[in-house]
């Protein structure tokens, strides 16, 4: 009997702790932005990720909107089989100076709907490429995005980063770092892991299996322990 509840509870804590460090896996399931870091006053390619979150929804329409506050003066959208995309444009107070000119328009949100049969079904996402520059010279470039799913829900993923706080819908956002930085950053050491994408589910899997592996650890301690203490009243 004793060995039996040893078994027991080794297999409680093992699963216990797997399941508590695979947690961030399905918290970290949002519209994101990749990469995640770009030089200010650079033209960078980002991605849109869109996971379905939803088991009886597909995602049909995805909504970003660009801070208006700081303009980007040229934006361009990669063509995506099966979606529509529609870039809307405002009139800026101030006109941007560039070498082409002053620029009185901006593009503030792109619209991407998709057409039938195209549309991100349960348990798959689809990535949105956009190409932009010159990026304004600060810190942070925040996206708010809306994700419209075939329910007719809309998830507001609009929250801006705070520092000690974990928002429950985060906006997607870009990190800028000036040129100097930027060009004096060392290089990736050789064999470094690769990027998982900026969304965070490849540490948390790892974190997962970490903690399979010491729950089960725990488990062949307890078996060991168990062994000794028989065999001293044998």
């Amino acid at each position: 009997m004793r060995l039996a509840h040893v078994v027991r509870a080794g297999v409680a804590v093992a699963a216990a702790v797997a399941a508590a460090l695979a947690f961030p896996a399905v918290a970290s399931a949002h519209v994101t932005v990749n990469p995640s870091t770009a030089t200010q006053g650079g033209y960078t390619k980002v991605t849109f990720r869109v996971p379905n979150e939803r088991d009886d929804a597909s995602t049909v329409k995805l909504e970003i909107a660009l801070p208006t506050d700081k303009p980007v003066a040229s934006v361009s959208l990669k063509p995506i089989q099966g979606w529509t995309a529609v870039s809307e444009s405002i009139k800026l107070a101030t006109p941007i100076k560039t070498a082409d000119g002053e620029l009185v328009e901006v593009v503030s949100k792109i619209t991407w709907t998709a057409d039938a049969g195209s549309a991100i079904k349960p348990h798959q996402f689809q990535e949105f490429d956009v190409s932009m520059g010159p990026l304004p010279q600060t810190d942070q470039f925040v996206f708010k995005a809306l994700q419209t799913y075939s329910s007719g829900e809309t998830v507001r993923w609009i929250d801006e980063p705070a520092a000690g706080a974990e928002a429950e819908h985060p906006a997607p956002t870009l990190k800028l770092t000036p040129k100097a930085a930027a060009s004096g950053a060392p290089a990736a050491p050789a064999g470094a892991a690769p990027d998982d994408g900026g969304d965070g589910t490849g540490a948390a899997v790892g974190l997962g299996v970490a903690g399979l592996v010491l729950g089960l650890a725990g488990l062949v301690v307890g078996l060991l322990a168990y062994r000794r203490a028989a065999a001293r009243t044998s």
